[in-house]
């Protein structure tokens, strides 16, 4: 750290991706990334937009915000475009939390909640999860703040149902409540169709996911069109031209590939469920997931030497340091074979360390 860094941010902890080791050929599990390529539409959309890189993107990315207005059955004041959903997550952040107005979240969630946070020098209250790694909505109720749930739970994966989700949403009133749904096209319901019907509703949706195009940074925020202008106010103060050409033609070419889409999820689903009982075979012990990874831990093996061990034979998954979790291991759900892959040498790595 320089001598000219701001001493505002003296004390922060930036977040911390998974890793991208270039020294060998890793099977990769550590980042949820789809294991499929991007829709052969996305791809061609993608390379055609190119051509006009010496021209600037739409501001109002009007052309993908309409497509993806109407795959919804919303309006397109009802969308808003962003760099990854990190980006709308930031804006939510700024936009509804201040010193009088904290924001909210779970201990254990999607590591960008605090960084947020922190960056933009709000104050935040963490609520711990139950022994199950469970949310428990009761502890959600009038929460005095901005509420940001990860729905599924991020690294838990754990689905909250709808109905508890209105418990929440009717439960603070006058306050925004942000479901980030991430995760949700792994076998979740989500709360999009709730937007206009509640003012107060925040939805963050990625296209990293199950649309297998996290190196195009394409996110969303779903709302009624008065927070979403919210929304617009802070984006247009910072950067009016968030979404490129090429990703916002991905986009679009995603989007008219649905039967891809939800092919490529149904088999991961499939995968993940198998790799599960595969798991539980070996002694693993894990909560049911909705999301494109499990979340394990053998109760005779330290959660560091798992991984450790898958490492040092090709395979890498994500460790996280924090206590509650430190006998856990999140595993990204890849290909039939690189899942076999793995029950192969963790089952190996069970008969030399048991």
């Amino acid at each position: 750290m320089s001598k000219f860094f701001s001493s505002k941010y003296s004390e922060l902890e930036p977040y911390v991706p998974g890793e991208q080791p270039k020294d060998m050929q890793y099977i990769k599990l550590n980042t949820n990334e789809s294991p499929f390529p991007p829709s052969a539409k996305a791809v061609r959309a993608a390379a055609e937009a190119a051509e006009l890189l010496n021209l600037y993107s739409d501001p109002e990315s009007a052309d993908l915000t309409q497509t993806v207005a109407d795959y919804f059955g919303l309006k397109k004041e009802n969308v808003l475009m962003t760099n990854g959903s990190d980006e709308i997550l930031n804006f939510a952040f700024m936009a509804f939390c201040d010193s009088g107005t904290p924001a909210v979240f779970a201990d254990i969630t999607y590591g960008f909640y605090p960084v947020f946070a922190r960056v933009n020098n709000l104050p935040f209250r963490e609520i711990p999860l139950k022994d199950n790694f469970k949310i428990d909505i009761n502890d959600y109720i009038n929460a005095k703040g901005t509420v940001f749930i990860a729905n599924p739970n991020a690294p838990t994966s754990i689905l909250l149902p709808v109905k508890d989700l209105i418990k929440v949403i009717e439960g603070n009133p006058d306050n925004i409540v942000v479901v980030d749904e991430a995760y949700i096209d792994f076998g979740g319901e989500s709360c999009v169709p709730l937007v206009n019907e509640y003012e107060n509703l925040l939805v963050t949706r990625t296209f990293s996911k199950s649309r297998s195009l996290a190196g195009a940074r394409l996110g969303m925020g779903i709302a009624c069109a008065g927070l979403i202008n919210d929304l617009n106010t802070v984006k247009y103060s910072t950067n009016p031209y968030n979404v490129n050409r090429m990703t916002a033609a991905a986009g679009i070419g995603a989007m008219s590939d649905e039967e891809y889409t939800a092919a490529n999820c149904r088999y991961i689903e499939k995968c993940r469920d198998n790799t599960a009982k595969e798991l539980r075979a070996l002694g693993f012990e894990m909560p049911d997931s909705k999301t494109n990874f499990l979340f394990a831990r053998h109760p005779r093996i330290p959660g560091i030497k798992v991984y450790e061990y898958l490492r040092e034979n090709g395979i890498l998954v994500r460790h996280f340091g924090k206590e509650k979790i430190s006998d856990y291991n999140r595993i990204t759900v890849g290909t039939q074979e690189q899942m076999e892959t793995m029950i192969s040498v963790l089952r190996k790595m069970t008969e030399e360390l048991i």
